[in-house]
Formats: C-alpha cells, structure tokens, sequence
C-alpha cells in the first residue's frame, strides 16, 4: 500500500469521526486508573470494527486484537487515556465538563488516533499477523505502563515490536521525530521534611528554624547538577513545592519540600539521589533541625531501539511526514516500561498551532485535531509495512 493508498483509505468521513471522538473524550476527563467510561468507549468502538477485545488489564486497560492469515508476526501500538487534574482554560467549544479535570496532554487525540488506525485495519485485506492496539490507563505519574506489563502484557498479547506517539506542540504539523536510543528522561520525585522547634516570630532564638534550613537546602540542591554531575550528561532537580507555616508571627515546627529529577543515565541517577540525601541531612543539623527525605525512582529513560526508530522513521517518511532531527527531552514517559520488555520505538508528532501554542501541560491546551490524519496514517502504515502478506 503506497501513501497515496494509505491516505484514501484513511477518509474524511473517518477522520471526521476522529475528531468526534477526540472532542467526546476531551468533555469526559478520567484520572490515572479511574478510566472506566473511557475504557468502555474505547472497547465498543473496538468491538464495532470487529476487533476481539480484552477488559481488565492494569485495572482500566483495553486491547484490541486484530489477526489475518497465519503468520506469527505481531506489533503492538500503545495509546495512553487518562487525563490530569488541571482546570481547563482553554475556552474551546468541547471544554471539560468534569471540574479540575482535563486532557492536558492530548491523551484523548492519541486515543483516537489509535481507534482510527484501528478501524482503517480491520478493513485491510492483505494483511499476514497480529496488532494489538494497546489502550493504557495511567501514564501521567502513575505508572500505568509498569504495571501493564507486570501483569503480563506481553505474555498474553506477545508482540515482536511495539510503539507508540505522542502528540509535540514544538514541532510543526505535518513533522515527526524519532531518535535512536534516548527519547525521554529518567523521571524521580522526592518530598523533603525538615523538622525544628518553632517559637514566636519575634523570638526566633527560642527555637529552631526549619524555613532556614529548608532556604539553605534548595539553594544547596542546585548544586548537585552544577558540580556532583558530569557536564556532558543531562540532569535536572527542580524544586516545585515549600509548605510551612500558617500565620506572620509565628516559626512553624515542620517544612516540607517537594521536587523533580530528571536524568539518563543510571549512574547519574544514583548520584542525585545519593548527594540529595547527604546534602539534606548536614544542612538540616547545622541549623539543628533534622529531615527525612523520601525519594521515588518513578519512571525509567525512554530508550528507542535503534532499528524499530528506523522503520518508523523510514514508514513515517511515507506517509509525507518530514522527519525532524530532534534533541531528546527531560519529560518522562512510562513506555520506557513497554520498551523495557520488547523492542520498539516512540515517536513525537507535530502538533504546533499558528498563532498561541500552549504546552503540554498548559490549562490553556488543547490537541490540535490538525494533527489526526498524519497519526492515523503513520499507524495503518507501519501494520501494513510489518505484517503485509509477503
């Protein structure tokens, strides 16, 4: 099937579906393993295309199995449904209807991206394998991905290769990017307590101070990057929260701080951590206050195999893509688990607006449907290219 082929059998009355979809899924937000209408919705349209689907997996999770002919060649293609509790203001017509709730990220297009591809599939004659389309909750934070994969995946849907996109705002429509090897970063938290002994504002001798303390440890953390890492990895703590105290006059007993680390490689993980926990513990006593630290290893790197990148890469050129030479970024994504477990190859798709292009994140975003035809035409490629009949 040539991209001209691909892009007739991807046609507008689906893409206007698409679109319907994505703008349902957009009013109706889900949290991290909460994305039970999502689910449904998803696991109807996959029964309507013929699809056999599976319920259950990491709680919310749905896969969508496709087999033609007898050959054992199979792929998995990953799309992420939750949403983030973020208050929607971006003032579009299919705004949240679900209070603090909103897709911030584009989960909602990656999803109707995949359902699309899905659709155009299962009307493919030619075809000699298995996809499985794989629907999973969680990705924000969460660890949806992990846990998928630790309930066996792979065991009961085996794919030889699996990929998945996600949506860029900092690369224009019709662009794509897909590196060998590093993608995304290595994603930490970590939350700080610092305890001393409060007093009256007025009388801060009386007591210990922990707002000190915790002053002179966020300014101490910056330097873990700036000197306990080697300048030719890329690393970042970010300090994101300080909560203490609740009126003018008075030095709380407690401060706590909370915070981000991003990294590659693993022995400049293990550095962050370990000089976090040094660092915060000498701080703290030398203002006589004492702190407990409490670090999560969340996400691994995002690592593309190198030949699953260069078929996507070369499949996505196909399509009319052009294919971006784009640095890896320090966000982290929970494929890197997928990744972990089968060779495969993420891949980030233009999706900038003209005019305000919020970010990822932003209250104000919101998935620029423009970007739809080249995702669904990217999917239907790559099944056609990995299990086409030979």
């Amino acid at each position: 099937m040539t991209a001209m082929n691909v892009a007739d059998a991807v046609s507008a009355d689906l893409l206007a579906e698409a679109v319907s979809w994505r703008h349902h899924l957009h009013r109706h937000p889900e949290l991290a393993f909460n994305e039970r209408q999502t689910s449904d919705f998803v696991g109807s349209q996959l029964e309507r295309f013929g699809l056999k689907v599976h319920r259950g997996l990491a709680g919310t999770g749905v896969i969508g199995t496709l087999t033609r002919g007898t050959s054992r060649r199979s792929i998995g293609i990953r799309a992420d449904m939750d949403a983030l509790p973020i208050r929607e203001e971006s003032g579009t017509a299919h705004l949240s209807s679900v209070p603090g709730v909103m897709h911030a990220c584009g989960h909602d297009g990656h999803t109707a991206i995949a359902l699309a591809a899905a659709c155009v599939c299962a009307t493919l004659p030619d075809l000699d394998g298995t996809v499985h389309f794989i629907f999973q909750p969680a990705e924000e934070n969460e660890g949806g991905g992990r846990r998928m994969v630790e309930e066996g995946l792979f065991k009961s849907f085996p794919c030889d290769s699996v990929y998945a996109l996600h949506n860029w705002p900092g690369l224009p429509v019709g662009t794509c990017a897909a590196r060998d090897g590093p993608m995304m970063a290595a994603f930490g938290t970590f939350e700080i307590n610092i305890r001393g002994r409060g007093s009256h504002g007025a009388m801060p001798h009386a007591g210990t101070d922990p707002i000190i303390a915790a002053a002179q440890i966020v300014s101490a953390l910056q330097s873990i990057v700036s000197r306990n890492v080697d300048p030719l990895q890329s690393a970042v703590v970010s300090v994101t929260q300080i909560r203490s105290g609740d009126t003018w006059n008075v030095i709380p007993d407690e401060c706590l701080i909370r915070g981000t680390t991003r990294w590659y490689e693993e022995e400049t993980g293990n550095r962050i951590e370990e000089r976090m926990a040094n660092l915060t513990s000498s701080i703290a006593a030398g203002f006589g206050c004492s702190a407990a630290v409490r670090y999560e290893r969340r996400y691994p790197a995002t690592i593309n195999d190198p030949a699953s990148a260069k078929l996507l890469r070369d499949v996505a050129g196909g399509t009319g893509l052009k294919v971006a030479d784009a640095p890896p970024s320090m966000g982290g994504e929970d494929f890197a688990y997928m990744l972990r477990a089968v060779p495969g190859s993420y891949l980030w798709l233009g999706a900038a607006r003209t005019g305000e292009n919020p970010g990822l994140h932003s209250a104000r975003y919101d998935f620029n449907d423009d970007a739809l035809p080249a995702g669904v035409a990217l999917w239907v490629s790559l099944v056609r290219r990995c299990l086409a009949r030979p």
